[in-house]
C-alpha cells in the first residue's frame, strides 16, 4: 500500500530503537581512526562502539554491494558477511567499484575481501560463497543484526523480505536500474515489508535486468551509500530511518522523491518460506520441453545448416545494442517487442523452422508464445539464452 508524499514530514516517522549494543571501548589508534564520526553527538564513541559491534550481511557484490561494502568498512563495521556466487568480469567494472582488472576471473568474495582489508583490516569478513534459496537463508541472516539487500532479481527479492520477517531482522533494500534508483527500510516488527509494495512480482521478462538495461554507473554510489546510511541509523539508533518510506532518484533530472508505504492490513503474516522462483513464474529447466533446443543441440544445427543439411532462421529476439555487442552467428535481430505486439510478423518466414533467443530465456518464452498465438507452427527457443550458449562455448575454450 503506497501514497505520494508531497510535503515530507519527518515527525511522522517515529525514531527506533538502537539494534545494537555497544561493544568495548575503543582503542587509541581507533578513537583516530573514527573521530570525525565520534565528533557528530548523535554518533559519538557510544554510537561507534555499536557499529564496531555489529553484524552487517550485504547481498551481493555488484553494482549496489560494491559501494556499500566500501562505506561499511570505512564506518567501522565489525563484521561484514557477503553473500554471492560470482565472479568479476569486464563489464562489472564500469560501475562495481569494489574490484579492479586484475580481480577479472577472481570470485566477487575474494575481490571484495580484499579491498576491504585494504580500507580497513580491523573488520571481519565473512564470505558466503553460494546462492541464497529457502534451505540456508534462514541459517545465514540468523547471524546478522542487519541485512542490506541489493539483489538483481525478484525470487531473491521476496525470499529476503520473507526470510527477514520471520527472524524479526531489519533490513536495508536498494534496487537500480538505467537512472533510476530506489530504496527503503523494512522491518516487519514495526512497519511494513517488501511485499506491502510490491504484493506481487511483474511477469517473468517484464523488466529487465542491468544486463539486459543498462545502468548508469553513477547511480550505484548514490543509491548504495543511502542503504548504508540506513544500515548505520538502525544500527546506532540515530535520526529517521526509510522504515515506511520509499526513496526514489531519478539521476537524469537529479531528483529525489517519496512514497509513503503502509502496512496492508489484508495481507496475510508471512509465517514460512515458499518457492519463489516458482512464485516469479520462473518456471525450472526442463530438457525434455519440446519448445526448447539445448545449446549443443543448436550448435549441431548451426553446422548442419552451414552444410545445407538443414534450414532454420535463427532469430535474436534482444535489443539492437545486445546484439552488436555479442551474437550468435548466423542469427536475424528481430527484437520481442514487435512480435509482441505484432508489427514484426511480417518479417518472419511461416514456412521454416524457428529457434528463438534473448539472453537467459525469458524474452525467447514470451516470443515463441507470441508466434504461437499467431499460427507459426515450428518454433522453439534456447534453453538458457545467449548466456548458456557463451558458458558453454568458454568452457570448451578453457579445457
Amino acid at each position: 500500500m503506497v501514497s505520494l508524499i508531497t510535503s515530507p514530514n519527518p515527525s511522522n516517522t517515529a525514531s527506533l530503537p538502537a539494534l545494537v549494543e555497544p561493544g568495548a571501548p575503543l582503542l587509541p589508534e581507533e578513537m583516530q581512526r573514527y573521530s570525525r564520526h565520534a565528533l557528530i553527538p548523535e554518533i559519538g564513541l557510544v554510537g561507534q562502539r555499536r557499529l564496531r559491534n555489529a553484524r552487517v550481511l550485504v547481498i551481493g557484490a555488484g553494482g549496489l554491494g560494491s559501494p556499500a561494502l566500501l562505506y561499511l568498512a570505512a564506518a567501522g563495521v565489525g563484521t561484514l558477511g557477503i553473500v554471492d556466487d560470482d565472479t568479476v568480469e569486464l563489464s562489472n567494472l564500469q560501475r562495481q567499484v569494489i574490484h579492479g582488472v586484475a580481480d577479472i576471473g577472481r570470485t566477487k568474495l575474494e575481490s571484495a575481501r580484499d579491498s576491504i582489508a585494504v580500507i580497513n583490516p580491523g573488520v571481519n569478513v565473512v564470505l558466503h560463497q553460494l546462492r541464497l534459496d529457502s534451505s540456508n537463508v534462514l541459517d545465514i541472516f540468523a547471524d546478522y543484526d542487519v541485512i542490506l539487500d541489493g539483489a538483481d532479481n525478484f525470487s531473491t527479492r521476496y525470499l529476503v523480505n520473507d526470510a527477514a520477517a520471520i527472524l524479526e531482522k531489519p533490513y536495508v533494500w536498494g534496487s537500480i536500474l538505467r537512472f533510476d534508483g530506489q530504496v527503503s527500510v523494512f522491518w516487519n516488527k514495526f512497519g511494513p515489508n517488501y511485499r506491502d509494495l510490491y504484493p506481487e512480482p511483474p511477469a517473468p521478462g517484464t523488466v529487465p535486468s542491468c544486463a539486459e538495461g543498462g545502468v548508469f554507473g553513477m547511480l550505484c554510489a548514490s543509491v548504495g551509500a543511502m542503504m548504508v546510511t540506513e544500515a548505520v541509523k538502525l544500527i546506532t539508533g540515530i535520526g529517521q530511518t526509510l522504515l515506511g518510506r520509499l526513496l526514489i532518484f531519478d539521476a537524469l533530472t537529479s531528483r529525489w522523491r517519496e512514497i509513503r508505504i503502509a502496512k496492508d492490513p489484508a495481507a496475510a503474516p508471512i509465517t514460512e518460506l515458499i518457492d519463489y522462483e516458482l512464485f516469479c513464474g520462473i518456471l525450472p529447466l526442463n530438457e525434455n520441453d519440446d519448445e526448447l533446443i539445448s545449446v549443443p543441440a543448436l550448435a549441431l544445427r548451426l553446422a548442419q545448416r552451414a552444410q545445407g543439411k538443414d534450414n532454420f532462421v535463427l532469430i535474436d529476439v534482444r535489443e539492437p545494442l545486445e546484439h552488436e555487442l555479442v551474437h550468435i552467428p548466423g542469427s536475424v535481430l528481430i527484437p520481442v517487442g514487435g512480435i509482441n505486439d505484432g508489427t514484426a510478423l511480417a518479417a518472419i518466414p511461416q514456412d521454416v523452422p524457428l529457434v528463438l533467443h534473448c539472453k537467459s530465456g525469458a524474452r525467447s518464452a514470451q516470443g515463441l508464445e507470441s508466434l504461437k498465438a499467431a499460427g507459426f507452427v515450428d518454433v522453439v527457443h534456447l534453453a538458457g539464452g545467449i548466456d548458456a550458449w557463451n558458458l558453454a562455448d568458454s568452457d570448451e575454450g578453457g579445457q
